[in-house]
């Protein structure tokens, strides 16, 4: 694998392995994150980074997007995060957390056991 992608693929483990550390020691309450702005822009930012990863690795090599699910909904979201910020909901950016972080992160992992 090209060592950019590469990269660029540990780049988003660090986004998703932070992201699950925002919430050590304690439970995923949708209620508490709404509640926590600083936690909120700390997983927007963590979103934001995993989406331009996203981008830059399909800009390097399109067959990727094979490989990555929802690659372009994950750079739609970077997107929206950092240009449509007043657009953003909590409900949409904690169905992500539940829904789709947890594929993503499974994914990521074979891609970098892959190449070890």
């Amino acid at each position: 694998m090209d060592e950019r992608i590469l990269k660029w693929i540990y780049d988003i483990d660090f986004a998703i392995k932070e992201i699950d550390s925002y919430f050590e020691g304690g439970k995923m309450d949708f209620s508490d994150y709404k509640k926590n702005m600083m936690l909120k822009r700390a997983i927007e930012r963590d979103l934001e980074i995993r989406g331009e990863a996203v981008n830059r690795i399909l800009n390097r090599d399109v067959s990727f997007k094979d490989k990555i699910s929802d690659a372009k909904s994950i750079i739609g979201l970077r997107n929206q995060v950092i240009h449509a910020y007043d657009n953003v909901s909590d409900e949409n950016i904690w169905s992500i957390l539940i829904n789709y972080l947890p594929k993503l992160k499974n994914e990521v992992s074979k891609l970098i056991s892959e190449n070890k």
